[in-house]
């Protein structure tokens, strides 16, 4: 428990973002370490802090960083995409700020047998929540080439995912694929000496990629989304950091969807929707780490905050 340290990216232009009241109730949907948290329920006097995470790690670890507040923060096992379903049992109509950092936290990735690094040699696994029936081990031998192809290109963004996919169709007819630094090795395998020059490590795109899947990432992200904003107050925000493009794309558009408002297409004279924008953008460009804290934590070096207002 002790090892989950995870240092928090974003945090002061997290938390000014939010515009914080210490009568609030807030929302963090991916509690990790706690870091964000802390922070936020500090600034609580009787407001309260409702903390989500599908892993149940990090809800324990948490738990003890949060406890000088445990008074005002409640925390909750469960996927983020269930934002709907936690505030519904808890009682909670309307919050006033939610937060979702969509980072894979530091310790999934430096704790080897959770199967998320391409450093160590583990089982594949890389599911956030333990319970989950999807793992990585299932997707690398059971799934089709057509559908590992299909996720390299959509969610690693890997020019040569047809000739990884068919290196892991390959390999897996003469036994499975078990580990973590095998499925590397048949990466390195398949691509071309000059990707294998590059600074990126050969593996970090695919590996992605498979994470992606298994925890079934970006529809969860969708969802979480549609949630949040009919949940917040009127001056309520949203903000959320992403840390790859991908994510990136869906929380820039939902934004920019949600404070349009109207769906009518461009040639219509008048507005017969009838919807009214929903928010107003605080971030029109996303909000990134300055050179102090890119020195302090590299992991930094990707992640966009943006931050929306409920109307």
């Amino acid at each position: 428990m002790n090892q989950f340290h995870h240092i928090s990216v974003l945090l002061d232009e997290c938390v000014e973002g939010l515009n914080i009241r210490s009568d609030g109730i807030y929302v963090d949907g991916t509690l990790g370490g706690g870091g964000h948290s802390s922070r936020i329920a500090a600034k609580l006097t009787t407001g309260r802090l409702i903390g989500i995470d599908q892993d149940a790690s990090a809800i324990a670890a948490a738990g003890k960083r949060l406890e000088p507040y445990q008074e005002r923060v409640t925390l909750v096992h469960a996927n983020f995409r269930q934002l709907d379903n936690v505030l519904d049992d808890l009682g909670i109509d309307k919050v006033d700020g939610i937060l979702l950092d969509l980072g894979v936290s530091s310790p999934q990735l430096d704790e080897g047998g959770r199967g998320f690094s391409y450093m160590v040699d583990a089982p594949l696994d890389m599911r956030m929540n333990h319970a989950g029936a999807q793992d990585a081990h299932n997707i690398v031998n059971n799934w089709s080439y057509e559908d590992l192809k299909r996720i390299l290109y959509e969610y690693g963004e890997e020019r040569y995912a047809p000739q990884i996919a068919s290196a892991i169709c390959r390999r897996r007819e003469t036994a499975p694929i078990e580990t973590t630094l095998e499925l590397v090795d048949i990466i390195r395998g398949a691509m071309p000496p000059a990707a294998l020059r590059e600074k990126q490590h050969p593996a970090k795109r695919s590996f992605q990629a498979i994470r992606i899947a298994v925890n079934d990432e970006l529809n969860a992200l969708s969802d979480a989304l549609a949630a949040a904003v009919p949940r917040l107050n009127p001056g309520g925000r949203l903000a959320v950091i992403t840390f790859h493009s991908l994510e990136d794309r869906i929380v820039k558009s939902a934004m920019a969807a949600a404070a349009k408002g109207c769906t009518c297409p461009p040639e219509f004279p008048v507005c017969v929707c009838g919807k009214k924008p929903q928010v107003k953008l605080v971030t029109r460009k996303p909000i990134v780490s300055d050179q102090t804290e890119l020195e302090r934590n590299p992991r930094a070096r990707s992640a966009k905050l943006r931050i929306c207002e409920k109307l």
